[in-house]
């Protein structure tokens, strides 16, 4: 089979190769990728890829073979998968219990671009605890993980400020009912709870629009710049705020895509995807993708023809 292997050339990442297909232990199931959605991280680690590094965590396909344990997915059923590694791939083995069945209303280009930002967003929501008239400032807004926080929050009643590098990287987040500013420092704080994904300089400031008593969750460092905090200025900010370190994973994941499908079923939630393109374009679509000139998820479909269509911001 055909699987993408990273390269170490950041002006192509990928490449193809031809190797075995894989064979799954007893609770995993082998699933045939018919769409996967690459993540901006992932851009960041095939720069210096580690030895034995497969990309992939967020696919959609079809179970061939269901796990030999008997848990997770039946043959034959259109899943949504989030694997540790190796997804960009015709065939991927994936942990039953970090599977979620589709139904017929969702496709798997919506579906691919659910698992990682659509987990991240469900996890990191939860921790703030509830929203429900809360004032929530959310900084790197522009991305998956963004919009699925946006439109999570305000369903859920939180008063939200959005921070996008540009106009239009907010106009989306706008529409799903966001206030949009494009500096932290144009916030109009305080804030009962800052979700700060971009590190570097962006970090105190945002720290400092967060109410006494308030909670700052750290998520990311987008702008790849570590976060310098002075101590005393600090002590004419915010009092007593915490600050909260956060990633999402740990598996099972299963639970959580079912919950994202069924939003995307009841039309509650909708995946942005800003480019969608066969997989031979991978290696171009990582690079725009960590270059920023995607808005949303990028999704790449194995099946068709190739030169499938594109968008770019």
């Amino acid at each position: 089979m055909r699987r993408l292997i990273p390269t170490g050339d950041a002006a192509h990442p990928v490449a193809f190769a031809e190797v075995p297909q894989p064979v799954p232990e007893p609770g995993e199931a082998l699933i045939e990728v018919e769409a996967f959605a690459p993540n901006r991280g992932e851009t960041f680690l095939l720069e210096h890829p580690r030895p034995g590094l497969l990309p992939g965590k967020d696919i959609a396909g079809l179970v061939v073979r269901a796990a030999a344990d008997g848990s997770g997915p039946g043959t034959g059923t259109r899943v949504v998968g989030h694997p540790a590694q190796g997804g960009w791939a015709e065939f991927a083995a994936v942990p039953a219990h970090s599977l979620a069945a589709l139904p017929d209303g969702v496709d798997s280009i919506r579906a691919a671009a659910l698992p990682l930002a659509g987990i991240t967003a469900l996890r990191l929501l939860r921790t703030c605890g509830s929203l429900t008239g809360r004032r929530v400032l959310l900084t790197g807004a522009s991305g998956g993980v963004g919009h699925y926080v946006t439109e999570l929050a305000v369903g859920a009643g939180a008063e939200l400020t959005v921070v996008t590098a540009t106009p239009v990287r907010g106009e989306r987040l706008a529409e799903l009912g966001a206030s949009v500013v494009h500096e932290v420092t144009a916030a109009q704080g305080p804030f009962d709870v800052a979700l700060e994904s971009t590190g570097g300089p962006d970090f105190p400031v945002a720290l400092s629009k967060v109410r006494p008593g308030g909670m700052l969750v750290w998520f990311g460092q987008a702008s790849r710049a570590p976060v310098t905090l002075d101590f005393f200025h600090l002590l004419s900010g915010p009092e007593r705020v915490t600050v909260q370190h956060f990633h999402y994973a740990g598996a099972p994941y299963g639970s959580d895509l079912a919950t994202l499908v069924r939003l995307v079923e009841q039309e509650r939630l909708h995946p942005e995807v800003g480019r969608i393109a066969h997989w031979t374009e991978t290696a171009e679509t990582l690079v725009d993708l960590r270059e920023r000139r995607i808005r949303g998820k990028a999704v790449l479909m194995t099946g068709g023809t190739e030169g499938t269509t594109r968008g770019t911001e």
